[in-house]
């Protein structure tokens, strides 16, 4: 005969989050799929992702554990970033990322290669990747984890020590940047308006004339030669453009 406590725990048991098998990544639920979530990592290989130069993705960026990784070690900014295939105006992006000790990478958007500026960061906004504990850079407040590079200060304490996986948040709407790092926000900024430009001459971007000034353009995971690696890489369309042209 079955206990009352017996019957109690069986019930406790079916009603866990446990009981239903383990959290998928680099999958989208019921829910993600209706509000509009797109996958633009499967965590099998790289569809929909190109080099920055134009050609197929790098040697050194890799699938393993459904995992996307950067294997390069040698602290060396070759260029070879990863980009997605296509232009993003305003959206919402998610995904997971882990830094080896001593690691720096970054998270980049609205970037587009232009005559006059060949590398991604010369167009493109920067959310930052990065061990602070163990990068010089974490000593450079606007430097550190989460922060819109060069241009806000996270809270300190924002990053998960090396090794650990963060969970990053970007929201880009029209005239408006936002980010958040393990929930929490590390930049709420304008875009596109005086403040903006102002922002960026008041940056190491200054010399840059087309940083930063691009309505959409792609998504970028930055080569800063430190093991990095990225999953559940999610990204919900909002509409064609961060400022009012949709170019």
């Amino acid at each position: 005969m079955r206990t009352a406590l017996g019957i109690g725990l069986a019930m406790v048991m079916l009603a866990s989050p446990l009981a239903a098998g383990p959290v998928r990544d680099n999958v989208l639920s019921a829910q993600e799929r209706a509000q509009g979530w797109r996958l633009l990592f499967n965590g099998r290989d790289l569809s929909g992702w190109r080099s920055f130069d134009g050609g197929t993705p790098p040697a050194t960026w890799t699938v393993r554990d459904g995992t996307l990784a950067l294997i390069k070690a040698d602290g060396q900014m070759s260029g070879t970033d990863l980009v997605t295939a296509d232009r993003y105006g305003a959206f919402e992006l998610t995904l997971d990322w882990k830094v080896a000790r001593g690691g720096n990478s970054g998270i980049l958007y609205l970037a587009r290669k232009v005559p006059g500026a060949p590398l991604l960061y010369q167009t493109g906004l920067e959310m930052q990747v990065l061990d602070d504990a163990g990068h010089s850079d974490g000593k450079i407040p606007t430097h550190r984890a989460g922060a819109l590079y060069d241009m806000t200060v996270p809270p300190a304490g924002a990053a998960r020590p090396a090794g650990s996986w963060n969970h990053a948040r970007l929201l880009v709407e029209r005239g408006r940047i936002r980010q958040w790092l393990n929930g929490t926000p590390t930049a709420d900024v304008s875009y596109g308006d005086e403040g903006w430009r102002r922002r960026v001459a008041g940056s190491k971007f200054a010399g840059m004339p087309q940083f930063g000034t691009f309505p959409s353009g792609v998504i970028g995971l930055q080569d800063h030669g430190e093991p990095v690696a990225f999953r559940n890489i999610k990204l919900r369309p909002i509409g064609p453009s961060a400022t009012g042209a949709a170019k």
